[in-house]
């Protein structure tokens, strides 16, 4: 027996090249892919995370898919509102709030919407918020097989 044996070494596997091929025989991938924040890898986490668009009646169902809606709690009279429920997949979510600090880094509607938004509240709900409105756009390009280029600059 000698020896304790070594922990084990856990790495995050890199998404592999196939998934982003796969992702572009998705439906949707293009539609995504015309809004500038986004990328192939992100387009295909996306779909793969979403599945079928219709699925979804409302922009409110998308996010409360991806965990983005508040906690609430009511007994009786009393209502509490807490913090988000981060239900859902945690890949789908994390790449939603990169894409979303890209966004309001490059795109003028993501910025003003920031900025109002944190003279109430702090950056990191915010940012939040800003992934929230973002996931929005990302629905109605979606439901309504839209190629957005509103939101492309001219670089």
């Amino acid at each position: 027996m000698g020896g304790a044996d070594p922990q084990p070494q856990y790495q995050r596997a890199p998404l592999r090249e196939g998934t982003v091929n796969s992702g572009e025989r998705l439906a949707g991938y293009q539609n995504l892919m015309s809004i500038k924040d986004i990328g192939a890898k992100s387009a295909a986490v996306f779909l793969s995370v979403i599945g079928d668009i219709q699925d979804f009646p409302s922009a409110n169902g998308l996010a409360s898919d991806f965990g983005l809606v508040p906690r609430v709690v009511r007994s009786n009279l009393t209502e509490y509102k807490g913090r988000v429920t981060k239900r859902g997949s945690k890949l789908g979510r994390t790449t939603l709030v990169q894409c979303t600090l890209i966004a309001n880094r490059y795109s003028p509607y993501f910025q003003r919407c920031y900025e109002r938004v944190k003279k109430r509240r702090g950056s990191s709900k915010t940012i939040i918020a800003t992934a929230r409105k973002f996931l929005g756009v990302m629905y109605y390009t979606l439901k309504n097989n839209w190629g957005l280029r509103i939101f492309r600059t001219s670089s």
